[in-house]
């Protein structure tokens, strides 16, 4: 309670338990899809009172940059579905997810050469590169 009081915020956690070949296995089967439990906060003002884990500022541009484009473990077209019209397919969220006629359309707008993400341990709060709009 002390460091609850102390920081003034609330308090997390991070844990070390994924092996990297665990979740290259992970990425690879057909069924994964991502999201993100990270928290959505700007880096700068009193966002920067506390810390956050990396994820919260390159949860999709680590996916995309990393093991898409660097490390060629699945395509960017398996990719973007596992990022889009899988998660909406398996949460059953109707009319998302698919360009298409009387569906919303959530965009995301990225240079696939230059995606990235940038935000480490030590300095979480810092945006991707290579996102060019997101509508």
């Amino acid at each position: 309670m002390d460091l609850v009081i102390q920081d003034g915020s609330r308090i997390s956690v991070v844990y070390f338990s994924m092996s990297e070949d665990n979740i290259k296995k992970q990425i690879a089967l057909p069924w994964m899809s991502f999201c993100s439990d990270g928290i959505s906060a700007a880096p700068e003002g009193v966002f920067l009172k506390s810390s956050t884990h990396p994820r919260s500022y390159g949860n999709f541009a680590r996916l995309l940059g990393k093991y898409v484009r660097e490390e060629k473990i699945i395509p960017l077209e398996e990719a973007v579905r596992k990022l889009t019209s899988l998660p909406a397919a398996n949460l059953k969220i109707k009319n998302r997810g698919l360009l298409k006629a009387g569906y919303y359309a959530d965009l995301a707008i990225f240079d696939p050469e230059k995606i990235r993400d940038n935000a480490t341990f030590e300095t979480p709060q810092k945006y991707a590169t290579g996102m060019v709009h997101v509508l």
